[in-house]
């Protein structure tokens, strides 16, 4: 691929709002390959229909849950229409040691937790529907929320909309694979900076 030469790694956050496509974009890049590598979140929430223990999430007790954020393992966590998430910093400083993009697929306190902890390896980017309207419509589409879910998550989008300041980049996704490959591209660029090398150049 291109990962040539010997780079630290970089934590790739994507958020967005609901039925931005993010999840879509996430997986997207994944299937990619190395360098590209994904963090399981840890959450509190029961799975839904599909979901595997270890690979979509670690599905875990709330105890447990808050034990870690109190013995500080986790490097960000946030609570998420009524359920928590959290990435334990193992992962995290895995991943910046052994070259790799991790992407996380977080909501903005997450994100803004991880700048603020890594802000020299964290790039943010955020995925937007183009309107709120077209945020409806696709929310509406799933068949999946109820209408009380469907209010709550626009509550919640237009909260999150207006936090993409504290983002590095905007993508909107009007058309999906013109978005995948902005944020890919985005990868791309990080991934080639110049502080991201690690020892000599030329030996």
């Amino acid at each position: 691929m291109w990962n040539r030469g010997e780079r630290k790694g970089l934590l790739l956050v994507i958020s967005s709002t609901s039925g931005g496509g993010k999840s879509t974009i996430y997986n997207a890049l994944l299937a990619k390959g190395d360098p590209f590598a994904f963090s399981v979140s840890l959450t509190t929430r029961p799975p839904r229909a599909g979901e595997i223990d270890g690979v979509h999430y670690r599905f875990i007790d709330e105890n447990v849950f808050d034990e870690m954020v109190r013995n500080g393992a986790l490097a960000e966590w946030a609570v998420v229409h009524g359920n928590k998430y959290g990435t334990q910093k193992k992962f995290v400083e895995d991943a910046l040691e052994n070259g790799k993009i991790m992407i996380f697929e977080i909501d903005v306190q997450g994100a803004a937790q991880l700048k603020a902890a890594y802000p020299k390896d964290s790039v943010l980017v955020f995925i937007a529907a183009p309107s709120a309207g077209e945020t409806e419509r696709r929310l509406r589409g799933r068949g999946t929320n109820s209408e009380e879910d469907i209010q709550l998550r626009l509550k919640n989008a237009a909260e999150e909309i207006s936090r993409f300041n504290n983002y590095d980049y905007l993508v909107i996704n009007d058309v999906l694979e013109e978005a995948i490959e902005d944020v890919f591209a985005i990868a791309r660029s990080e991934r080639l900076a110049v502080k991201r090398f690690k020892g000599e150049i030329w030996r």
